[in-house]
């Protein structure tokens, strides 16, 4: 059984942001602590809905859309938060930009490698179809190109994705920047902090579970450690226990898949396949049609929730995306306002 990894303990080499509720730290305003504390048990409430009633729930396409769908409303709302501080682009500390750019950048690169992987087992389908098409005919060579199928979809399914290799390194590059930069003389610089911490530990909770649901591989499981000093951190450490507890137990039975739909349709595919190539008996015709009907609803089960996965992951490329974009847009318009005797290339303009 794979042993769990040490937690990430929380370390702060560019200064705590969490001081600044101590005593000793700056205090915040009634109107920034509602609002740091309004995201915080909004996140709390998004982490408490993710942790099943049933572990084996976690086990499956249904569950990781929901998680992706989280998410995604996670890196909305920071978005709102950052308007409701009206903190311009002007003042962000450059560290900040800086932490925030190479995030996106390795965010839009796991991204596509899910993409990448939902892809290729979608098109697992077409190898299902065919199966299902030659099975209506109960003619011998039929059956015999069936089983064919049959074993293409085994070894598609069983192949490796050449993409998902660089997650590790991502994910402990995501790991390493929960690090934040220090806050100095800035109450909303460090709700926004706080807040980003909060963001990005979703963010590497999620992309982990995937990343190691899609490799099949439980290295790719990171625990963090969250201060329990954070509004949100029970419900974290409980959806965390819950989830990446049941993914290492599944996985040292030596599971096929860690997918739960794609495991139900390889059940299907172990019961018809001898049936395929023994032959039938009287006795076992019924047998077979019920196969045969279970497999047709399963893989179309299966198609679906890896569409509508895919459409999360998108969702998520298209959110991380369009926040680099306007925090870009944002710097050159700050950029172009601060030098006004400056022409569009950066030039000086003479006059």
């Amino acid at each position: 059984m794979s042993q769990p990894q040490e937690p990430h303990r929380p370390f702060f080499p560019f200064g705590n942001p969490f001081r600044m509720l101590s005593p000793k730290g700056s205090q915040l305003s009634p109107r920034l602590l509602s609002l740091l504390n309004t995201f915080e048990e909004a996140l709390a409430a998004r982490l408490r809905k993710l942790n099943p009633k049933d572990k084996g729930d976690v086990l499956s396409l249904t569950w990781m859309k929901l998680a992706m769908e989280s998410l995604c409303e996670t890196h909305t709302v920071i978005k709102t938060l950052i308007t409701e501080l009206e903190l311009p682009v002007t003042e962000w500390d450059e560290k900040w930009i800086d932490v925030y750019l190479d995030i996106t950048v390795k965010l839009l690169d796991i991204c596509i490698a899910f993409s990448s992987e939902l892809s290729r087992l979608n098109q697992g389908h077409l190898f299902l179809q065919c199966a299902l098409h030659k099975l209506e005919s109960n003619t011998s060579e039929k059956l015999v190109r069936a089983c064919s199928s049959l074993d293409s979809w085994r070894q598609h399914i069983g192949s490796k994705n050449p993409r998902l290799e660089n997650c590790k390194s991502i994910l402990e590059s995501l790991v390493d920047s929960l690090t934040l930069p220090k806050v100095k003389n800035s109450a909303k610089g460090k709700v926004l902090m706080r807040a980003m911490y909060g963001v990005k530990v979703q963010t590497v909770f999620v992309c982990s579970v995937f990343a190691a649901a899609f490799s099949v591989n439980s290295k790719n499981l990171i625990d963090l450690d969250v201060p329990n000093t954070i509004l949100w951190a029970q419900a974290y450490s409980d959806l965390q226990t819950t989830v990446n507890g049941e993914i290492r137990e599944v996985f040292s039975r030596g599971k096929f898949t860690f997918l739960k739909e794609l495991d139900e349709v390889e059940t299907v595919v172990n019961n018809l396949y001898p049936m395929i190539q023994d032959g039938m008996g009287p006795t076992e015709v019924e047998a077979f049609s019920s196969s045969f009907s279970d497999l047709g609803r399963k893989a179309e089960k299966l198609s679906q929730v890896l569409d509508f996965l895919a459409q999360e992951v998108d969702s998520f490329f298209k959110i991380v995306l369009s926040g680099r974009d306007a925090l870009l847009c944002n710097l050159r318009v700050s950029d172009t306002v601060a030098d006004p005797f400056r022409g569009n290339n950066g030039e000086q303009v003479i006059g």
